[in-house]
């Protein structure tokens, strides 16, 4: 197997060349520093010792991004394995991972399993969004002596079971922690503009690409289709990521797209679709063109431009709730070149009104 690097910097080559095969680590970093990346080049890389690596997130939609980075680099010999963390605990459990009475996983009857059956020989992971993963996933993988890599970003915890760095680097016990500066995603407007609601401690560097500035709309009911179709129009080359907060949202704009402009072959995605291959479960993130996406869906991935249409969701939300500030913060770093909001009604939702005319264009 070849690896072919894909459009690293300096910083980002030297945390992957210099990074131990053997051992346990935990690589850091903020929104655009390339975790995604730097995980599926890390995977690709452990692949060349010679043992097989499992690539693992908690996100579905992230694993098919992920995994379509893996192929771009070329393993044709299946060494690089990409999965949910819950497909690759339901494998190794035999099929069915053992569940309390509440519906969480009984994680005191996989330490008595991995405690029955041993170590797993050669058993090498590596994480992405790993503070997506409860603290207890990584007590198992100590105890099943993998060598595990983590990338993580503790500001960008979108779940209820989630990890800190501290308990993710507990859990694995001896592990070596690497930090990643920089931003290679977001525009300068762009990161300033989430800057605001950054909830760790010390806001990340701006990046020094310059781009146009965010930009919130006011809509009438139902409005959101018609900005998206302009913004489809004006960028027929460009991915256009569409966040929202419910389902319904999603299908409803679906539907109004199919009807108005079927030409734009919208794709959507939901991980309450049945079927496990099928038209809203799949991607194609080779395609340009509008994406309706979740907000639980969004974690990890990129877009050319990002549209939250939805923002009157959050009106009644404390605006200095902490969950809700990590959602915009995670949810406008999902944009490269151009990141849009917009709601419906008389008034600003608070949240966003707290934003100066310096950051956010209204209009």
């Amino acid at each position: 197997m070849t690896l072919t690097y894909l459009g690293l910097s300096s910083e980002q080559r030297a945390c992957l060349d210099d990074l131990p095969f053997d051992g346990n680590h935990l690589v850091s970093g903020p929104p655009g520093s390339g975790k995604s990346l730097l995980a599926a080049q890390r995977a690709v890389m452990l692949a060349l010792t010679g043992t097989p690596v499992t690539l693992l997130t908690r996100s579905n939609l992230l694993r098919q991004s992920l995994a379509a980075m893996v192929h771009a680099m070329g393993p044709a010999d299946r060494s690089v394995r990409v999965a949910t963390a819950h497909a690759w605990l339901t494998e190794w459990c035999g099929g069915k991972v053992p569940r309390t009475g509440d519906g969480w996983y009984d994680w005191a009857a996989c330490y008595e399993r991995a405690a029955e059956t041993g170590p797993v020989p050669g058993l090498t992971l590596v994480v992405d969004e790993g503070q997506d993963l409860p603290p207890e996933f990584y007590r198992l993988c100590r105890l099943l002596q993998a060598r595990t890599t983590v990338y993580a970003d503790e500001c960008q915890r979108l779940t209820d079971t989630n990890s800190t760095l501290e308990e993710i680097a507990q859990r694995l016990g001896r592990c070596t922690r690497l930090e990643l500066d920089g931003n290679h995603r977001n525009t300068r407007q762009i990161a300033a503009f989430a800057a605001h609601f950054h909830a760790g401690a010390g806001v990340p560097a701006l990046p020094e690409r310059e781009g146009p500035p965010p930009r919130l709309h006011r809509l009438p009911h139902r409005g959101a289709a018609d900005l998206l179709i302009l913004l489809a129009e004006k960028h027929p080359q460009q991915s256009i990521g569409v966040i929202v907060n419910s389902t319904h949202t999603q299908f409803s704009l679906l539907g109004s797209l199919e009807r108005r402009a079927p030409r734009l072959k919208t794709q959507l995605y939901t991980s309450r679709a049945r079927a496990a291959q099928g038209r809203y479960r799949t991607l194609d993130f080779g395609r340009p063109g509008i994406v309706l996406v979740h907000r639980a869906s969004a974690k990890g991935l990129g877009f050319d431009t990002v549209v939250i249409p939805d923002i009157h969701t959050d009106a009644a939300v404390d605006p200095t709730s902490a969950a809700l500030r990590m959602a915009y913060y995670v949810l406008a770093t999902r944009a490269r070149r151009e990141l849009h909001l917009a709601y419906e009604g008389d008034t600003e939702p608070p949240l966003c009104a707290q934003v100066g005319s310096g950051y956010l264009l209204r209009g």
